[in-house]
């Protein structure tokens, strides 16, 4: 899949997981909307699909990553935007198969915190990503 095709399907994802949460809506039913609305081939739609199922399947573990290398920001305070992206690039590091280099997959992550996120957003994302990625590389 073309580079562009994979951070389209990242933004794609991203905004699935932040309307449903905001909007308190099903993952499925946004994500059946914003699909339909997409110009993305049927590779990039796969992945969309696999990137929020995953990040939903492995929510109790992304949270607990999460709550380590981010302690100073509870969970509930942390703002919507950099949890969702933090969420989603977490998945992509340690649960998905696709295997994209980290360094890819934080840079695209950054880049969606600082397009969707607070002035601090992006610093934020990279820090605690860096984090997750070091220690990721400490136990392969």
């Amino acid at each position: 899949m073309a580079s562009n095709s994979r951070r389209q399907s990242r933004i794609l994802s991203f905004q699935v997981l932040f309307e449903a949460e905001q909007h308190g809506k099903t993952n499925a039913e946004v994500l059946n909307l914003r699909l339909n609305e997409s110009n993305l081939n049927e590779e990039a739609r796969t992945f969309v699909t696999e990137l929020v199922n995953g990040v939903a399947d492995s929510k109790t573990r992304i949270d607990s990553v999460l709550e380590r290398h981010a302690p100073a920001f509870p969970l509930n305070e942390m703002a919507a935007v950099d949890r969702n992206v933090l969420s989603l690039a977490i998945y992509e590091l340690l649960f998905d198969n696709h295997e994209s280099p980290f360094r890819v997959i934080i840079n695209e992550a950054i880049e969606i915190a600082k397009g969707y996120g607070s002035e601090s957003s992006g610093r934020f994302v990279n820090g605690v990503l860096a984090s997750v990625a070091i220690e990721a590389s400490n136990v392969s």
